[in-house]
């Protein structure tokens, strides 16, 4: 898989690229085959938030472009680089799941029709 990462008011530490990199091997298992043509895109950053608040907050992007053209976009933000870094990754792991669901509903119901045409003639 292709990475590019891109830091927004921050300077990665070496302890946070391993983690990073740990966190999108598993991404990498979930895509299977696709993997080696995919591009991912990362975006880690500090957040000002509310001033008032006194809230500093990290955020997180991921952004996976597949051979197929489909994309996979997560976001989220944490009090924590980590915790932002594994809340993306885990929205992300969603929608792939669930996107490989759809795909095997779709050819189970058109296996099945096709079952029921032939039974007709």
């Amino acid at each position: 898989m292709n990475v590019r990462i891109k830091t927004t008011g921050y300077e990665m530490a070496p302890e946070t690229q391993a983690y990073l990199n740990e966190r999108l091997l598993r991404i990498e298992k979930l895509l299977n085959g696709d993997a080696g043509l995919a591009r991912c895109e990362v975006e880690i950053g500090r957040d000002a938030g509310n001033q008032r608040h006194g809230a500093n907050l990290w955020f997180a992007e991921l952004n996976i472009q597949s051979p197929g053209g489909r994309l996979i976009r997560a976001t989220n933000r944490s009090e924590s680089i980590n915790g932002a870094i594994d809340d993306a990754k885990e929205e992300a792991e969603r929608q792939i799941r669930r996107e490989r669901k759809v795909h095997i509903r779709m050819w189970r119901k058109s296996g099945a029709a096709f079952k029921r045409l032939m039974r007709m003639e």
